[in-house]
């Protein structure tokens, strides 16, 4: 009996949403590079990208346990000496851009390396509850139901 190997022609993306509200980051993180990677099907193949397109709206909504929304800090560096700068996730979650810190908790969960940009690629993430791909037509993928100690209130 041979192993099965997909290949990319083979492969049939499906669109899924997540909705993001009440959500705790780390545990809807990788329930996202999961599917994203799509170690959720029989046909998983380790060098090729068997995995879905996921939507996830609400990102402003979604939930850090403990302290970390005031003690987590991330990191980045502007390239010039000395040129460390931080932000909490606290500044991150109220700010313009929310959505940052599910696509981070994501993106250090995935692969580093070509096929885990193209992964993430895959991935689109909304601080509302609107998103432009309706077309597609994503069927809803209820992280809440799936563990209960997936959900805050």
């Amino acid at each position: 009996m041979k192993t099965y190997s997909a290949k990319p022609a083979d492969i049939e993306k499906k669109w899924v949403v997540i909705d993001a509200t009440g959500l705790v980051v780390g545990r809807l993180a990788t329930v996202i590079a999961m599917r994203l990677r799509g170690k959720h099907r029989a046909t998983f193949t380790p060098h090729v990208d068997t995995g879905d397109n996921v939507v996830v709206i609400n990102a402003e909504k979604v939930v850090l346990t403990g302290r970390k929304r005031d003690q987590k800090v991330y990191y980045h560096h502007t390239g010039f000496p000395g040129g460390i700068k931080e932000r909490t996730a606290k500044f991150i979650l109220d700010g313009r851009f929310p959505e940052r810190v599910i696509e981070k908790a994501v993106e250090r969960m995935l692969a580093r390396g070509p096929l885990g940009r193209k992964v993430l690629g895959n991935l689109r993430v909304y601080k509302g509850p609107t998103h432009p791909h309706e077309a597609q037509q994503p069927t809803v993928l209820d992280v809440a139901a799936l563990n209960s100690k997936n959900v805050r209130i």
